[in-house]
């Protein structure tokens, strides 16, 4: 039986792909539908994109799948007619192709049968995924941001507004996807005559949103198709105005791509105008934020003078020793408090 999951370390691996020489592309997808059986699922798919030299991570659940991942470019179109052809509901799957890429974003392949590909708290067994708002490609989403009967509905956490989004996008001011959804349901009340507009990263959200939206009353949903990657695609590829402004933020090594021109956001120390998320270079803090060339040299690419003066010199498992019994807030980024009050980490939710 070939082996299901990765054996060599992650440092091994990274530099190995380091080293190739072949052009590799990163694309994303997902697709709501119903499978029965996600672990064998899970297993075949491995198995089956192994061959392929992919990396990335992929989520599996009885709803659906969601992946980004790195093939070599040689190899995109025999990935592409293998998902068409690994199960119907695939076929002429809808691949979001990264706009700003290295081809360095990944270096293994993490598959993960998960409760849900996108973890929305919705208990109703009487909702419906399946029944989505409108898609909107770009010239319709142009037209749409013109309307003033129109609402559009930034349905990813703040970091990723915080770089990047349509004009007047509203915020929904939660820290995951499943507060986010009651809260947008509540604060639409007022506007539920309108046109109401979800976008997210590559529409894995508001795909699903849209369909919550439609569940609690709402009638004129739209979501944009493939997201606002799919959306920047299409508009340079047909040389309409690009409406988007800043970073697109992504979740892989890049943690970002590049739509405008546009610096919207500003560096979490100085204040100056950037849009450059980091880590934190002490392991044992990791805290994700932004920020400038500047004080990147002033704090040796740490968030603060704790990380860099008591903690950055110990080594990796003393780092994490110390901060494991230190007060991290919920591990994601509160909009409600200042910038470094709590620990954030990636999170797709």
């Amino acid at each position: 039986m070939p082996v299901l999951h990765n054996l060599v370390s992650n440092e091994e691996l990274k530099a190995r792909m380091l080293t190739e020489t072949e052009p590799r592309t990163t694309v994303s997808f997902y697709k709501y539908f119903t499978i029965d059986d996600p672990r064998a699922f899970r297993d075949v798919l491995y198995v089956t994109l192994t061959k392929l030299n992919i990396f990335g991570r992929i989520y599996v659940a009885a709803e659906g799948i969601n992946a980004q991942v790195s093939v070599p470019t040689s190899q995109y179109e025999q990935m592409k007619s293998t998902l068409y052809a690994f199960h119907p509901a695939l076929n002429n799957l809808l691949m979001n192709i990264a706009l700003d890429d290295d081809g360095k974003s990944f270096w293994v392949l993490r598959l993960k049968v998960r409760e849900r590909i996108v973890a929305d708290g919705i208990t109703d067994d009487s909702f419906d995924a399946s029944d989505v708002g409108v898609y909107l490609k770009a010239a319709e989403v142009n037209a749409i941001l013109d309307d003033p009967h129109a609402v559009f509905v930034d349905m990813r956490n703040h970091y990723e507004y915080e770089v990047g989004h349509f004009e007047n996008a509203l915020e929904i001011p939660a820290d995951t996807f499943r507060d986010q959804l009651p809260m947008a349901v509540d604060m639409l009340q007022q506007d539920k005559d309108k046109k109401i507009v979800m976008y997210c990263t590559g529409g894995i959200r508001c795909e699903k949103a849209s369909a919550w939206m439609r569940h609690n009353g709402y009638e004129n949903v739209y979501h944009i198709e493939g997201g606002i990657i799919e959306y920047a695609r299409r508009a340079r590829a047909q040389g309409l105005p690009v409406r988007f402004k800043g970073k697109n933020f992504v979740f892989d090594e890049r943690m970002g791509e590049r739509i405008s021109e546009d610096v919207i956001a500003n560096c979490h120390q100085c204040g100056a105008p950037c849009d450059t998320h980091v880590n934190c270079l002490n392991d044992g803090c990791h805290l994700l934020f932004i920020q400038c060339p500047s004080c990147a040299e002033k704090f040796h690419n740490c968030c603060s003078p704790l990380c860099i003066m008591e903690e950055l010199a110990l080594p990796p498992e003393e780092q994490r020793a110390r901060r494991a019994g230190r007060e991290n807030g919920n591990k994601i980024f509160n909009k409600s408090r200042g910038l470094l009050s709590t620990t954030m980490h990636i999170s797709e939710e």
